[in-house]
Parts: C-alpha cells; structure tokens; sequence
C-alpha cells in the first residue's frame, strides 16, 4: 500500500515539475528572462562593472602532468 501512495506522490510530483518546465519554455517567460538579464547587465555596467571576452579555447584549469599510479597501492 505504501509504495501506491508513494507512486502517487512521484507522479503529482512529475506533473507538477511539467508545468513549471512548461512555464519555463513558453515565449513570454523567455522574453521575461531576457528583460531581466539586460536589466542586471544594464545595472552592473552602470555600477562601474566591466564585461571582457575571453577566447572560446581558454580553460578555468590548466592541464596537469598525468601522475604515474601503477604500483603505488601498498599489497
């Protein structure tokens, strides 16, 4: 019996968690997000912020020499 409730609950849930991806989706609520962004980006430049480029092949971390493990585990 539990796990029908259980089913029951997860499914809600889904339905639930479609609706708001629904919302999420629709044309207004992009166009709301995009308002929202130029207004902070608006904002931060106002504020005296700075927006650089960086190249697209540039990484947050560098590459690391790879370390030899073979045989390093005590037997």
């Amino acid at each position: 019996m539990k796990t029908d409730g259980y089913e029951e609950q997860s499914s809600s849930s889904r339905s639930k968690d479609n609706e708001d991806f629904a919302e999420e989706r629709s044309i207004t609520s992009r166009e709301r997000a995009r308002s929202q962004l130029e207004r902070e980006i608006e904002e931060f430049l106002a504020g005296g912020g700075a927006i650089s480029e960086i190249d697209p092949e540039v990484t947050a971390d560098p590459p690391r020499k790879p370390q030899p493990k073979y045989g390093s585990r005590p037997i």
